[in-house]
């Protein structure tokens, strides 16, 4: 029967008698581990910012109708060139209006379904924005505030005001911040809307859009629904675009076609909307965790090496210990311990020196227009990664130990004491 007190105490002082070989071996995994977790954290904390970026602007799924030519020309009506190939140059766009038809019925249809987590109806207008002797073309969206709020962190992107003002504030906008600035505008001014059609409303400003993308805050802005439905001079069944927030985000290509039969309307899914951004996030992910494996190789790699050498040096102790009356599985026993114990003392510290490194990296000031309410580098502090960290850590200790052990077991001790 294994006496694991004793391998313990062994494995022990070999360590502490051997400080110096024990200390770089530990750093060895400390390191490791520590950059693993620091890259990781960091880089996988960057990626979701830049998909947030796309995936808090963009809806899993965009409703609308499309303006397109007629799918059948009147030439294909006639009945004396039935069977014929008829050439028709320059055609034009059908006649169709931008509303969808039945929008309130699709919204209850799509706010019952089980896969939505939630559906916001849009009407998006053309407008002139007046303001003294400025006059700017631009677009202004009727939206459900709240609701944007609560599908599409739509507050990250308010610099100045609240949701809270727009949906409270009757005849109210959120102005883009490219146009505050055109403008020399700001929360409590006003501004006159005008549409094509002359029509002249002022609006009070109750807080400033910005995306971060220069040519959407040069024309964008935002009201309540029934503000812009009013100005369009049209009925609260008005709407233009219905955007749909799914519980799977990998349900959105098969669920757009379904929604695009269903209700014979144009229906655009995320990933066709954003060809790059799948792509884009597939690289950057397979970047990150191809360097932070090699990292946890090269650590892998180093802690062998230095487990190896240790082993050389105690051949001498190899040999009495067998000469005592120890087994082969016992002296294995004692190295692995020793590789197991460097494991866990190293990878704990790993952990311990990759989460200072993190929240160092978080407090690093971090500006960028794109996401105005990022302050400090993004940091992902998913404790997945620290459990992968230290699972690794022993797992390389336990290889790295094993090999060189399983050879120290082998070891005839009546050569080593002849030297031979």
């Amino acid at each position: 029967m294994t006496n694991w007190k004793v391998i313990l105490n062994i494995a022990k002082t070999h360590l502490l008698t051997k400080r110096k070989s024990t200390i770089t071996a530990s750093l060895g995994v400390t390191f490791g581990i520590g950059a693993y977790i620091t890259l990781v954290s960091f880089m996988t904390g960057l990626n979701k910012m830049l998909d947030d970026l796309i995936l808090n602007q963009t809806p899993h799924i965009h409703l609308y109708n499309e303006i397109e030519p007629s799918a059948k020309q009147p030439v294909a009506l006639y009945e004396e060139l039935e069977g014929a190939v008829n050439v028709v140059r320059s055609i034009k766009p059908k006649q169709s209006q931008l509303k969808i038809h039945n929008a309130l019925p699709i919204l209850n249809y799509l706010r019952k379904d089980p896969n939505v987590k939630g559906a916001t109806p849009q009407l998006r207008a053309q407008i002139f924005y007046i303001s003294g002797s400025i006059e700017l073309g631009g677009n202004l969206t009727g939206i459900d505030i709240m609701e944007e709020v609560r599908l599409s962190n739509f507050n990250d992107y308010i610099v100045s005001g609240s949701p809270e003002a727009l949906m409270n504030t009757e005849n109210s906008i959120l102005l883009g911040a490219g146009l505050a600035e055109t403008m020399s505008l700001s929360i409590g001014d006003r501004v006159q809307v005008s549409t094509i059609s002359g029509d002249i409303f002022p609006l009070k400003i109750v807080g400033i859009y910005q995306s971060g993308i220069a040519d959407i805050d040069n024309i964008q802005s935002y009201a309540n629904l029934k503000t812009v439905q009013r100005i369009q001079g049209e009925a609260e069944n008005y709407i233009t675009d219905i955007n749909v927030k799914l519980q799977d985000l990998r349900q959105a290509a098969v669920m757009a076609k379904s929604l695009e039969r269903q209700f014979n309307i144009k229906a655009t899914d995320v990933n066709e909307a954003n060809a790059q951004f799948e792509t884009g996030s597939n690289i950057r992910n397979t970047i990150t965790y191809a360097v932070s494996i090699t990292l946890l190789i090269v650590a892998g790699f180093g802690i062998y090496n230095i487990l190896n050498m240790l082993i050389y040096e105690k051949m001498k102790d190899i040999a009495i210990l067998k000469a005592t009356g120890f087994s082969g599985k016992d002296v294995q026993l004692i190295f692995m311990s020793q590789a197991l114990i460097i494991g866990v003392v190293g990878g704990i510290l790993g952990l311990i020196i990759g989460f200072i490194f993190s929240r160092l990296i978080d407090q690093v000031p971090f500006e960028t227009e794109a996401l105005p309410t990022i302050t400090t580098f993004p940091v992902n502090y998913n404790a997945g990664y620290y459990f992968i960290g230290i699972t690794f850590a022993l797992i390389s200790t336990f290889i790295a130990g094993y090999l060189p052990s399983n050879r120290a077991r082998k070891i005839d001790p009546v050569k080593i004491i002849r030297g031979t």
